[in-house]
């Protein structure tokens, strides 16, 4: 406030005033002065005016972004950091961006306002523009991405390892017999997408067999694999296997299967990608892969409190990498976890 008061020669109160709207200030006054603030990149301290009425001390606060609720990976992420951030005295602003882009940016200009220490986010499927990321980078905040990366910003993550996860699923698949696999993925974009498609791929393409575009599909929720399956199903040529990105969109796919008579595993197969508590609850239960949420968690939240705190350079790029583990269960044939 001190450096706007400077730039247009007026006092702190004065820029205080044209800041809240004040209609002591003339709107021509106001306008430029809020202007100015926005392309500097200048936000109230909401946490500060706060305080200036309390004696409360400020909590170490860490924003987390999760693009939905509605997964269970999500949610079991979101416990991870929780248990790590509270066991080291920080709280943790949870916000949802709803898979859009508009609401993630928001967010993150919502976060620097309230000055937040640091933000973990999971990137939106709708994002394709990195500027709200960057933006809080250069203003010395420090992020940690999990799950859905963003490669065009230079920032620390944690991920499993979707590649092999998706490898090694399609591998049990076929030497448990299945000819033609569909492949049922998220949006290309996101690095989460790209890298199980290569991971099915390769899995293929190691088993002499080739991918078949007409069998691979975007589909990454239950309601659109009921939609999707049953076209499928009906093909002359139709999939004896199908691998999902994740256990929502293999649900959906067990149902559609099983309504159009089919069998499972006997005439299909079925593997998903989570290993939540949805995965016991169908019947069969689902074979998955175990993505430990959990673990994710606890890594970013550590990666981003040893930044905060000192403990580890700034600008040092983190990328750590949680294994997974294929979980056969009642959806595929063979020997049962």
């Amino acid at each position: 406030m001190k450096d706007i008061a400077r730039e247009f020669g007026i006092s702190v109160a004065t820029v205080s005033r044209a800041l809240k709207d004040s209609p002591r200030i003339s709107l021509e006054r106001r306008k430029a002065i809020q202007q100015y603030a926005r392309e500097h990149n200048f936000y109230p301290n909401a946490i500060g005016e706060a305080l200036r009425h309390s004696r409360m001390m400020p909590q170490r606060l860490i924003g987390v972004i999760v693009p939905e609720f509605t997964h269970y990976y999500f949610s079991s992420i979101l416990t991870g950091i929780e248990e790590a951030a509270s066991a080291r005295g920080y709280q943790i602003m949870v916000a949802l961006s709803d898979e859009q882009y508009e609401r993630e940016a928001q967010i993150c200009e919502n976060f620097h306002r309230y000055k937040v220490c640091g933000v973990i986010v999971s990137q939106a499927k709708d994002t394709k523009n990195y500027d709200h990321y960057q933006k809080l980078i250069d203003a010395g905040i420090p992020m940690v991405f999990y799950d859905r990366i963003c490669t065009g910003v230079n920032a620390s993550r944690v991920v499993v390892d979707d590649y092999m996860g998706a490898y090694n699923a399609v591998t049990h698949l076929i030497e448990t017999g299945c000819k033609r696999i569909a492949f049922y993925g998220g949006p290309r974009q996101l690095e989460i997408s790209k890298n199980r498609f290569n991971g099915y791929k390769d899995a293929l393409l190691k088993h002499g067999m080739k991918v078949d575009e007409e069998i691979v599909d975007i589909c990454d929720n239950r309601a659109d694999a009921e939609r999707i399956t049953p076209k499928f199903m009906a093909m002359e040529k139709r999939p004896d296997g199908f691998f999902a990105v994740n256990d929502d969109t293999a649900i959906g796919i067990l149902y559609s299967v099983k309504r159009a008579g089919f069998r499972v595993p006997e005439d299909v197969s079925i593997c998903g990608f989570t290993n939540g508590q949805r995965a016991v609850a169908c019947d069969p239960m689902l074979t998955t892969v175990e993505q430990r949420g959990h673990r994710v968690g606890e890594e970013a939240a550590t990666i981003l409190m040893d930044k905060v705190e000192g403990l580890s350079p700034m600008e040092k790029i983190e990328k750590r990498i949680v294994r997974t583990r294929l979980i056969i269960r009642g959806t595929t044939r063979g020997e049962r976890c």
